[in-house]
């Protein structure tokens, strides 16, 4: 007889050392502990967020399979395993909120496929939270990841996304390597005009969290935030 399938949870984790019991509800802490089987985008911090948390099992009993940018598409249905068996299984990523701006969002896909049940629990999801605090369009806004790292090509990428903010009203929201962050900033004043919104969210939801929006002319007025090495997201929002 086939066995029911098990659920797949997207578990949020924390963004930084910020205690779990401040952004994550009791309902979370609780099933992301009583888990046994995870699929984890890095082995090592999920193991110590497990640990924080308290699980009810011994960390060395539990089962972890790993999914990240390396995985390959012939591997997606490996990871189905378990829950096709009966087991729940929780994703955990390194992004806060698993299948945004995260590769677990491939298994979630697969596990639909499947017919496989998918819940999301609440957590902090740095991309709302700086959109939330920035005081930009929060009906119409997109979300690109990275930008080029060519210099020629970042500036051409930013012309773009600040004309089409201009034309839809549209917040465009961004991130780079912490240790580029410096660059991409002063490669934002270099480029975009003096009235369009820029908006700063760095080491968001933990005790040094930073979270301002001036106009491009304002930033050019004053020093320039301390951003290197430092998790950080730029929103962008052009006046015409």
């Amino acid at each position: 007889m086939t066995p029911t399938p098990g659920t797949l949870f997207l578990i949020p984790c924390t963004l930084g050392d910020t205690p779990a019991e401040q952004v994550l509800p009791q309902h979370v802490i609780n099933v992301a502990r009583s888990l046994q089987y995870y699929v984890v985008e890095q082995l090592k911090t999920a193991r110590q967020f497990l640990s924080a948390l308290k699980h009810e099992q011994p960390i060395q009993s539990l089962h972890f399979e790993t999914l990240n940018e390396h995985t390959a598409p012939a591997e997606l249905s490996a990871l189905l395993s378990p829950l096709l068996a009966g087991h729940d299984v929780g994703i955990i990523s390194e992004a806060g909120c698993p299948g945004i701006a995260d590769p677990g969002a491939a298994l979630v896909e697969l596990a639909h496929k499947n017919g496989i049940r998918v819940i999301p629990l609440v957590g902090p999801s740095s991309i709302l939270l700086a959109l939330m605090a920035s005081g930009m369009n929060g009906q119409c806004f997109a979300f690109h990841g990275y930008l080029p790292i060519n210099d020629a090509d970042r500036s051409k990428a930013i012309a773009q996304l600040e004309a089409e903010s201009a034309s839809r009203r549209q917040t465009q929201l961004f991130i780079e390597t912490p240790y580029r962050n410096d660059k991409l900033f002063q490669a934002l004043l270099a480029k975009c005009q003096p009235r369009t919104l820029l908006c700063v969210a760095t080491d968001v939801s933990l005790a040094s969290e930073q979270i301002q929006t001036r106009t491009i002319q304002q930033w050019k007025s004053q020093p320039a935030p301390q951003l290197n090495k430092r998790p950080s997201l730029f929103l962008l929002l052009a006046n015409k």
